[in-house]
């Protein structure tokens, strides 16, 4: 990861493997550790014992060969695991996508499971973090790049790298287990932050040279906020959005979504000195004072000191409708709203038992998994369980789902819920805080902020994918509470499309038979 100064608590964790990124081809180890990423103590899950997120990387059109292996022991969190790739495909292996009793059961403690894939035609800026429940909270996450040899804004940066990727993350002082809608303690930048009751631990620094062009790979990791990112003094280009390669668009301040991701050019053209980098986020400790939810841009030859205070204001924000698709852009179905194969509205609502519905419907995870109830025997989509949760959606069509904004979000008034689809990128042809329709250049993403109320966000792709693709809020604690449909596209092609390995076929018999403190 990028250059960084590590408190004592977290320079022992980071001792316990010397491996920092693997890939295409290697071992996830999950353990449980001590971790104090933001100066305060606490058991968390790692991989291969990296409390700032083991990094997986590989070149376009490699085969990823991922064995995770899973040694949690400590029942204060969960112990069994899954693991998710969060914006890869997984066209003709929907086995591998990792949401648990969606595409998989978990991966019981002292069990392995090897995830075999190929990411086909993508390369860009993703993620991988645990699918069960809301484990990736108490630390399971980490960055996934693919690197593209022929990137066609190649010509636009000088460094791409290890050192240039940056994750946020929000952080917490109890397991997530037993949370219900908590408040963050801090802001983790590669997995360093401060808490406002301790503001002492180390804040990560990325250091640049005067002169060179650095592509920095933003990722919101986050299980709740959206934060308001910048970095003081400087100016940042857009060129890729969730994955997808954009035209490039100059900002000076980008809001950015739990799941979502940005690749931006930074050009290190100030004066030789320390800048803040801030990401100002939607709920918890607010502001920035005694350096809480911010991190620094150190120059080469700057004191090795924190930055004088200053306040930028911002001229340019980002504002998503603007973001056009470099490659083929352009939505599917006619320009007409509504005129596409199959056109669905998703109305949410929260209830008076403090949990979501969609249409009606609070999911709920069901004891098989989607996919395998298809594989088991289930002749139909609309057999399959959870009940009211399950969207059939035919293969070779285009598709539009319409997500009204304005919804609450556990006992917030009214909530930007992030929603993310599995499988697939969309064209976002109406954005939230806009109310025009783009057919011809939307945005194309994997993470949409669905607004407030008076928003109709409204996504088109096409099902050229089969297989079980959950929507969700990816806000971890609103999934718990069941803002989540699946969409089964293509259904009676799955037994055919979808070979499951028999390491696969395993892995339900052994979680089933856990016992209850060994989830």
């Amino acid at each position: 990861m990028l250059q960084l100064k590590r408190s004592l608590p977290s320079l022992v964790l980071l001792a316990v493997s010397s491996v920092a990124q693997i890939g295409p081809v290697g071992d996830m180890v999950i353990t449980d550790a001590t971790v104090a990423p933001d100066g305060f103590s606490r058991l968390a899950a790692v991989a291969n014992g990296l409390a700032a997120g083991l990094l997986i990387r590989g070149n376009k059109g490699d085969r990823f060969q991922l064995n995770v292996v899973n040694q949690l022991s400590d029942n204060t969190i969960l112990q069994s695991t899954s693991i998710h790739w969060h914006g890869l495909f997984q066209a003709g292996t929907g086995w591998a996508d990792g949401p648990a009793f969606i595409n998989q059961c978990p991966i019981a403690k002292g069990n392995s499971f090897l995830y075999d894939f190929t990411a086909v035609g993508q390369a860009g800026t993703f993620w991988w973090h645990s699918h069960l429940s809301t484990q990736y909270c108490d630390g399971l996450r980490g960055p996934l790049v693919i690197y593209d040899p022929d990137d066609p804004h190649a010509g636009l940066y000088d460094v791409d790298d290890t050192t240039t990727i940056l994750t946020l993350a929000d952080w917490y002082h109890d397991p997530a287990k037993t949370l219900n809608f908590p408040t963050p303690a801090s802001t983790l930048f590669n997995g360093l932050g401060r808490w406002n009751t301790d503001p002492t631990a180390d804040l990560f620094v990325l250091s640049v040279e005067k002169g060179k062009r650095y592509r920095i790979r933003l990722i919101n990791m986050a299980c709740d906020p959206n934060f308001t990112f910048s970095i003081e003094g400087h100016e940042m280009t857009i060129i890729e959005v969730d994955g997808v390669n954009h035209e490039p668009l100059t900002v000076d301040q980008i809001p950015i979504f739990a799941g979502q991701r940005y690749s931006f050019v930074l050009n290190a053209n100030q004066d030789e000195d320390n800048y803040w980098i801030r990401a100002s986020p939607s709920i918890g400790s607010t502001g920035f004072a005694d350096g809480i939810n911010s991190a620094i841009l150190r120059y080469a030859n700057a004191a090795d000191a924190e930055p004088t205070t200053r306040t930028d204001t911002s001229t340019a924000p980002l504002l998503e409708q603007n973001l056009v698709p470099l490659e083929n852009p352009g939505a599917p179905g006619n320009p007409v709203a509504g005129s596409v194969d199959v056109a669905i509205n998703l109305a949410f609502a929260f209830t008076s038992a403090g949990t979501f519905t969609v249409n009606g419907a609070h999911f709920t995870p069901p004891s098989v998994p989607v996919l395998l109830q298809i594989l088991s025997g289930a002749s139909t989509a609309a057999e399959l369980l959870p009940e009211g949760s399950v969207f059939p959606l035919p293969l070779d069509s285009t598709i539009e789902i319409s997500m009204p904004g304005g919804v609450v979000g556990g006992g917030v008034s009214v909530y930007p819920h992030p929603f993310h689809l599995h499988g697939h990128t969309f064209d976002v042809v109406r954005s939230a805080g806009s109310s025009a329709y783009n057919y011809e250049n939307p945005p194309r993403r994997d993470v949409v902020n669905i607004g407030t109320t008076g928003d109709n966000v409204t996504i088109r792709f096409t099902t050229d994918n089969a297989g079980p693709w959950f929507l969700h809020c990816h806000i971890d604690w609103h999934l718990e509470a069941g803002l989540a449909v699946v969409f089964a596209e293509g259904a009676d092609s799955w037994s055919s499309a979808i070979d499951p390995t028999d390491q696969w076929d395993e892995l339900c018999p052994i979680y089933d038979a856990l016992p209850a403190e060994d989830l």
